[in-house]
């Protein structure tokens, strides 16, 4: 695979995405932005999937050392949040459309939201842009996204680069934009 679409570019979050202006405060906002193959799919649920579903394993790694540390202060674990309904991986699936799916979580000490955005670019080519946002409610989610974010930043970065390099699912037929599933 060329490697111009093994680029991750940090970019401003999309003023089309869902998540623009969803809370009034926010701890945490990133977007970053990464070219797609003309014959990748463009269903934004099937490639939020792909994403999650192929994460470096010492990501895996990193999940646990957080479960075991969270779980004491009342946050939810990667087990629990994984065995509820309507999910992808642990994240609460919130809407999706053509172009976007929204994940996240609310908490009681934050809430926070995942775009998975497949953009049309004005030369024709086509780009993912995974965004964040957090909204904090107390002293212990400032706390802990202070923690997290760069870990969170390294994360989300590794697992697109994984997923490019992986090889992105494939549309059926690009024309009629008919995806194929993911194993």
């Amino acid at each position: 695979m060329p490697r111009e679409f093994e680029l991750i570019t940090s970019v401003p979050i999309p003023s089309r995405s869902g998540i623009t202006h969803l809370y009034k405060s926010l701890n945490l906002a990133d977007a970053f932005a990464i070219r797609l193959p003309a014959d990748t799919s463009s269903s934004p649920e099937l490639l939020a999937r792909f994403i999650l579903s192929h994460r470096p394993a010492w990501v895996g790694w990193l999940i646990k050392v957080r479960d075991t540390i969270v779980g004491r202060f009342g946050l939810k674990t990667a087990k629990h949040l994984g065995s509820l309904a309507n999910r992808i991986g642990v994240f609460k699936v919130y809407s999706t459309n053509q172009t976007e799916i929204l994940l996240g979580e609310d908490d009681k000490h934050l809430d926070f939201r995942i775009s998975i955005l497949c953009a049309e670019e004005p030369e024709g080519s086509r780009q993912l842009v995974f965004s964040t946002v957090v909204h904090c409610h107390n002293p212990i989610g400032r706390a802990y996204i202070l923690v997290i974010a760069p870990f969170h930043r390294l994360i989300v970065k590794a697992s697109l680069l994984r997923a490019a390099r992986v090889g992105w699912p494939l549309a059926i037929d690009p024309k009629k934009d008919q995806d194929v599933e993911v194993e």
